[in-house]
């Protein structure tokens, strides 16, 4: 998954799933660092305008709407609840998620710099 590093929300929804991913299926990079820069770009988005997350699962990149819902189907349990909603058309979903995106900074806030994971957490983000 690649997340905005420097976005209160985004740091928050790793640490959600980190939490909630005992079986460490996710890895994590954040846009800014240069693995997650070349990985968001190679799949046609722009590290200048972070404007959504990124799920990669073999080779294929989902963004908006797609990679949220994407990401609560592997995270199993009632969270696959949420996965039905893709029936709903991207045309609708995925103006709500970008509003979310564009207010995200407003809302929760930034950091100066990208988070840091703990020695235990590091392999779990690209290097």
């Amino acid at each position: 998954m690649l997340f905005d590093g420097v976005c209160n929300l985004c740091n928050a929804s790793v640490r959600f799933l980190i939490q909630r991913d005992p079986g460490r299926r996710f890895r994590f990079a954040s846009i800014q660092s240069p693995p997650g820069r070349q990985l968001y770009e190679a799949h046609g988005q722009s590290a200048e305008r972070l404007e959504t997350i990124m799920l990669v699962v073999d080779g294929r990149a989902y963004v908006h709407s797609d990679a949220a819902l994407r990401i609560a189907r592997e995270l199993g349990g009632l969270w696959v609840c949420l996965w039905p909603l893709r029936f709903i058309p991207r045309a609708l979903r995925d103006p709500v998620y970008r509003w979310v995106a564009r207010n995200r900074y407003r809302w929760f806030g930034r950091t100066e710099t990208c988070m840091v994971p703990t020695p235990d957490l590091k392999s779990r983000f690209l290097a």
